[in-house]
């Protein structure tokens, strides 16, 4: 489901929120927004907010960029499908969860949160994705290359995974406050 903007009352939103009675996860590209919107979405519904690539750091007691350094990509993933997981059954019932950009497309992580979750597909095009990772020299996968290419090609192999979930959202260079209304009307349909 494609989502439009539209802007939502306290009392709506306080609705909303009551109806909810699952984690909120939200999957697409880095540099498209999760950890922001995902914030201020928490916030808004009244809910706690976990970002799944801190909660990974925490339990390796490592950052992202010396997880991939020392043991690789497939480990990295490996690990971050335990720590979904965790969430997930953890009862985290009435929250929202930011993913990495890559969760999503392993299959094993893609079925549990479809599986336990609402998911929400946050897009973006590719300038803005370049824009707002230029903000951050954490992306592993940004490493050795042109972060325009990399993002482009990242982009069309994910957006098969991406379009699994039941939300859509486009997330344009604007304010947040935009995304999240969407998202809101996202959640709102479904619902």
């Amino acid at each position: 489901m494609d989502v439009q903007q539209t802007r939502f009352s306290t009392q709506e939103i306080a609705a909303l929120a009551r109806r909810i009675d699952r984690p909120i996860v939200l999957v697409g590209m880095m540099g498209v927004g999760k950890s922001s919107v995902g914030k201020r979405l928490a916030t808004l519904l009244d809910v706690p907010f976990v970002d799944a690539d801190d909660e990974i750091e925490r339990s390796a007691q490592m950052t992202i960029p010396e997880i991939f350094a020392t043991y690789g990509e497939s480990y990295f993933r490996d690990g971050e499908r335990r720590v979904i997981s965790r969430l997930l059954a953890a009862g985290a019932q009435r929250s929202v969860i930011a993913t990495g950009g890559g969760a999503f497309c392993n299959a094993e992580t893609r079925d549990l949160i479809l599986g336990n979750a609402i998911t929400v597909w946050l897009d973006s095009e590719v300038e803005t994705l370049v824009d707002r990772t230029a903000r951050k020299d954490n992306r592993p996968l940004l490493q050795g290359g042109d972060p325009r290419e990399i993002l482009g090609r990242l982009r069309d192999e994910r957006r098969p995974h991406y379009q699994q979930a039941p939300i859509h959202v486009l997330s344009s260079p604007g304010p947040h406050v935009q995304t999240i209304n969407k998202v809101l009307q996202g959640l709102s349909q479904w619902l």
